[in-house]
């Protein structure tokens, strides 16, 4: 080995300190060091670690500076690897790793253990520690209860942070006898909690926390602490396990309601089918031990985990917009993960690549994951092929702490830690609470069936709450009754509670976020089906159409986006205003009312069919320029954002915004319609069922561009078909719009009705520049949202076949029947698939009585599109000629020319039934 190559690893930073320390005041450092650098010519540029300038000296380093240097490398070995040694693991012996921090790996030996170094002095130990003090130190640091990786990141602020953090009281905590008792009750409500449940309601499930109950505590510790940084809400989002003690020892939700539930009671309201117990969300205000306020949320979830993960980062960012736009680090989002969907569940990657963007970033999240060490059966070495389940943090540079949940005061200290760094840097942070899970994946499971040793060694096992209490014992701080005391009147409270829930006939389920919507009302589908007055002043769509239609002059931009933006006020102009236009002007009245909009999805700013333009790119410096904030003085605020390529963490963060601030139009906008089903989980999960299970109104809008113009299967069809099939009395909206007035009063329905319902858009592509698809001034000031279009210049008496149309496929339809001139067509286009217009269809269907031609047209595959929606929803479908595509398991084909072929055969077959494609 070269003799200078232990410089290679050493410590910059220290050695330049130390340099600088010696040029201004020799005598200040150790004699050792003293001589070393009297010895050698180090410029400031160099400090002999490259190699080089090492090389052009004679003179050999003396032993004492290689072993400063060895050290200073041994210092670098825990803090980098010393995670990978901690006693983290309460149930079993942890995997071996190699190399070892054994000193005789850093070029020393035992020998060494009582020789002073001054390389101690990094660690606050002064310059003149012995090498067993060092070493001493470092395990309490590095590898006791908490181990702590951090050394990846590259901001050395923020490591240094770290260092000196972890350097007090040798990163172990220093609670007083009161916040040791305080920790010791809360582990006591969470093992009495689940053992009360355990004994009352024999086999059912639970998802207990047994063997995770460290949570508790350092929930409890953690809304107490962040208090004192006037955090004044939290968000939280978590699966099943431990929830149900969560919700009662820290939510406040009354254990009555949870037994009430726990018998199986029905719901105090008919129309509400809800949900499992341990799905339910709850919101409350919690009066800290120092008088403060704190708003706290826990997010409904369903059992798709890591699903509320996105949703309770909407909420978040909507709390911070609405609320806190000068401090968001006021509210503050903690997600609780589980061990093995943590690591195997690809939306956490998407959520961690959200934190730092400007669209999505909610000022850091504390991450805490309850690792069981286990998913449902399956090993944690065949559940990821990561060292750890959480090095998905280390994509964002996330600090993450290991902690052994038998140790509550190390969790409750991790915990802490990671609140200061959140509040100090804005950054996620991560803490691994290894512990395990008492009763298998459910209390109906037989967990030995898989893991018998394991479960054996858990069976033997003290809970977290007794080792801890004789640990206090011992220590001094109990006395020996004190426990069953407090379990006692613990569980004195859980059977009044569950006296007085057995008095109760039904279960009231409490709507999550109330306050938030105290302003709305939940309605069916008949008052779904009622007019809302969508109207706007000319006068007001004037003064918008000015501010939108001119760049500021003292920048310069690409001459086309000039003429694109200036010929929106010809638009007006000139009365024909194209699909950008009527969208334009929708959002600009809706801002003008006091609302606020927020867009996001790919590409959105610009749209992915350049019809948008939203934000103006100044052309030489890149400078941003939103129109629709420059409306008034006391308008809404317009966001718009480019996301990642992300569906499922996008539209679940945007139906978690739209969920914390219903006076928002928040859109959702895919690049093609069918990309959404990159989100599907957000779609059945939420969207389609939240109202139904947990009282969730949303009013998310959901953009998905739809048609079928020869681009292929996957950029023709938005697949309808999967949201028509989730609709039910009165879930959702779901348009396919055929006029710019009719998607401008439709946006403003959105906002302007007193209730929220999500609403999906299957908008169109050609359609945006379509000759035809313009509307007047007049119909966006005087109209409204028509659920179906009749057709106005049919002659009645001349009609023989009535068609029934939706969409884009309408104007393909009327160029054919213009070039044909037939007067004996009336095409109606549905304008509103769901809640489907059928008494309007009956008074058309009674219009046209001459017609003996019933025709349902569509330009999807016979197996896609409405028409399955048509005949379960509408009896009289069932006599209606289908017209459309033979079925087929690609939405369209590849081939341009047989995509055109089978487009023609469609319309053919329209207006001739005896040109029957379906044979």
């Amino acid at each position: 080995m070269d003799k200078y190559s232990f410089l290679n690893a050493a410590h910059t930073a220290y050695f330049a300190d130390l340099y600088d320390q010696y040029l201004k005041n020799p005598d200040s450092v150790e004699p050792s060091w003293r001589a070393f650098f009297q010895g050698y010519d180090f410029g400031s540029e160099n400090f002999g670690l490259d190699g080089e300038n090492i090389e052009s000296v004679s003179t050999e380093i003396p032993e004492q500076i290689q072993k400063e240097f060895q050290v200073l490398n041994l210092i670098q070995g825990y803090r980098s690897r010393g995670h990978l040694f901690t006693k983290t693991n309460p149930v079993r012996a942890r995997r071996k790793y190699a190399p070892t921090l054994e000193v005789e790996n850093f070029g020393l030996s035992k020998s060494d253990l009582q020789t002073v170094f001054s390389a101690g002095e990094v660690l606050g130990l002064g310059s003149s520690a012995t090498l067993q003090v060092i070493i001493d130190h470092l395990e309490k640091v590095y590898c006791e209860s908490i181990g702590v990786e951090y050394m990846y990141i590259r901001k050395p602020e923020e490591i240094k942070w770290i260092q000196q953090k972890l350097n007090v009281n040798d990163n172990h905590p220093n609670f007083s006898g009161d916040e040791k008792k305080k920790i010791l009750r809360k582990l006591n409500e969470a093992v009495s909690f689940e053992n009360f449940l355990h004994t009352k309601y024999v086999g059912q499930k639970r998802f207990s926390l047994e063997g995770g109950e460290a949570l508790i505590p350092a929930l409890d510790a953690l809304i107490e602490d962040a208090s004192q940084y006037e955090v004044k809400e939290f968000v939280m989002g978590m699966a099943h396990r431990g929830r149900l003690s969560t919700l009662t020892n820290i939510f406040g939700k009354s254990a009555k309601d949870i037994f009430s539930e726990f018998d199986g009671k029905d719901y105090e309201q008919a129309v509400f089918d809800g949900d499992v117990k341990y799905h339910l969300g709850w919101t409350s205000d919690r009066v800290t031990d120092n008088g403060n306020k704190i708003n706290i949320n826990l997010a409904p979830n369903p059992s798709h985990l890591e699903t509320v993960g996105a949703v309770v980062e909407g909420i978040t960012r909507a709390k911070q917009d609405d609320k806190y736009p000068d401090n968001p680090s006021q509210v503050l989002p903690i997600i609780v993960h589980g061990d093995a969907a943590i690591a195997g569940q690809g939306l956490v990657y998407e959520l961690v690549q959200m934190a730092q963007l400007d669209g999505y970033k909610t000022g850091g999240t504390i991450h805490i994951v309850v690792n069981n060490q286990i998913g449902f059966t399956t090993n944690y070495l065949d559940a990821r092929s990561s060292t750890y389940c959480t090095d998905v943090g280390k994509v964002t540079l996330s600090p993450v702490l290991h902690v052994n949940a038998d140790d509550p005061e190390a969790v409750v200290h991790a915990t802490l830690f990671a609140l200061h760094f959140r509040m100090k840097f804005k950054r996620d942070v991560f803490i691994d609470m290894l512990g395990y899970r008492k009763y298998g994946h459910n209390e109906g499971d037989e967990p030995k069936f898989t893991q018998p040793l394991l479960y054996k060694a858990i069976s033997k096992h003290k809970n977290p709450r007794d080792i801890y209490a004789e640990r206090l014992l011992a220590e001094g701080v109990i006395d020996k009754g004190f426990v069953a005391k407090i379990e006692k009147e613990y569980k004195d409270k859980l059977e009044e509670k569950l006296e007085d829930s057995r008095k109760l006939a039904k279960t009231e389920i409490t709507p999550f976020m109330q306050n938030e919507w105290t302003d709305f009302v939940s309605v069916q589908e008949d008052k779904m089906m009622l007019p809302v007055d969508t109207t706007y002043s000319k006068e007001g769509l004037a003064k918008i159409t000015k501010v939108i239609s001119n760049l500021p002059e003292d920048k310069k931009f690409i001459r086309k986006i000039q003429r694109l933006i200036e010929s929106r006020q010809t638009m007006f102009d000139e009365n024909r205003l194209d699909w950008a236009m009527a969208e334009h002007l929708a959002y600009g009245s809706i801002l003008l009312e006091g609302n606020d909009v927020r867009i996001s999805g790919q590409d959105v700013e610009r749209g992915t069919f350049s019809h948008r333009h939203a934000v103006v790119k100044v052309e030489d410096s890149e400078e941003e320029i939103v129109l629709h904030n420059k409306l008034s003085d006391d308008q809404g605020r317009f966001f718009i954002y480019n996301s990642l390529l992300s569906e499922y963490g996008v539209v679940g963060f945007d139906y978690g915004y739209a969920m914390a601030s219903p006076k928002t139009l928040t859109i959702w906008e895919a690049q093609f319609g069918d990309f959404s089903n990159g989100a599907q989980i957000m779609l059945d999960q939420y969207i389609s069922a939240a109202e139904d299970k947990w009282k969730l109104q949303n009013g998310l809008v959901m953009l998905l561009p739809h048609g079928y113009e020869g681009q292929g299967a996957e950029h023709s069809s938005g697949r309808m078909e999967r949201y028509l099939q989730l609709c039910a009395k009165d879930n959702m909206f779901v348009a396919d719009c055929t006029t710019p007035a009719n998607m401008f009063h439709l946006l403003r329905r959105q906002v302007k009705a007193g209730y929220r319902k999500p609403l999906i858009v299957f908008t169109p592509k050609s359609l945006l520049r379509h000759p035809k698809v313009v509307s007047t001034v007049d119909e966006l000031v005087n109209g409204s949202f028509q659920m179906l279009i009749d057709d106005a210049s049919a002659k009645v008496d001349k009609v023989k076949t009535l068609v029934f149309v939706t969409g884009k496929f309408y104007y393909d339809l009327l160029e054919e029947q213009e070039n044909l001139e037939r007067d004996d067509i009336a095409l109606v286009r549905i304008e509103q698939l769901f809640p489907l217009p059928a008494k309007d269809m009956r008074a058309v269907l009674e219009k046209y009585k001459n017609a003996d031609d019933i025709v349902w047209a569509q330009e999807e595959p016979r197996n896609m599109g409405a028409y399955g929606h048509m005949l379960m929803n509408f009896d009289e479908a069932k006599q209606f000629r289908i017209a459309s595509r033979r079925p087929y398991g690609a939405p369209a084909a590849g081939s341009s020319v047989r995509s055109k072929k089978r487009h023609k055969e469609v319309i053919d077959f329209v207006f001739d039934k005896s040109k029957n494609n379906q044979r």
